[in-house]
């Protein structure tokens, strides 16, 4: 079974989709992610973004960058150490957030039609499964590692 192959389709399908229709919203390659996520955690920090949304540092700052141009998110010093920057949404930023947040949920209905409630739980429960076992290899390679296979 090739199931990661599965779930990439899956995951490039929603994506492609939600590209496109998030194009009318100024929102191109997967920022909505980001979005989502600040406006989830406001406060949060680009190396936790990064990590939540499992991106490496330079494509989380480069879409973090294009997000604050655009006016969807800010940058706040932290009060106790002027070093760390703090991510908040915006009120565009805020305003975009329902509209992504209806998608996903639609997405979400779309995906799990024709599942019960219990086999979309344990459909649930075996991908986060399945994700913790991968960000173990994932932690290892960002640290400059190689897997052994």
């Amino acid at each position: 079974m090739e199931i990661l192959r599965e779930i990439g389709m899956i995951a490039r399908a929603l994506d492609s989709i939600s590209n496109i229709e998030f194009r009318a919203y100024d929102l191109t390659k997967g920022q909505y992610l980001y979005i989502v996520r600040i406006c989830e955690n406001p406060g949060i920090i680009q190396e936790k973004l990064a990590e939540m949304i499992k991106v490496d540092r330079t494509t989380a700052a480069r879409a973090i960058k294009k997000l604050e141009t655009n006016g969807f998110i800010e940058k706040k010093e932290d009060k106790h150490n002027k070093k760390i920057k703090k991510l908040f949404p915006t009120e565009k930023g805020e305003n975009v957030y329902p509209f992504i947040k209806r998608e996903n949920d639609y997405s979400n209905l779309v995906a799990l039609e024709g599942l019960s409630e219990r086999e979309a739980e344990i459909l649930f429960n075996l991908l986060q499964s399945v994700r913790t076992n991968i960000d173990k290899d994932w932690e290892f390679v960002k640290k400059g590692n190689k897997r052994n296979y």
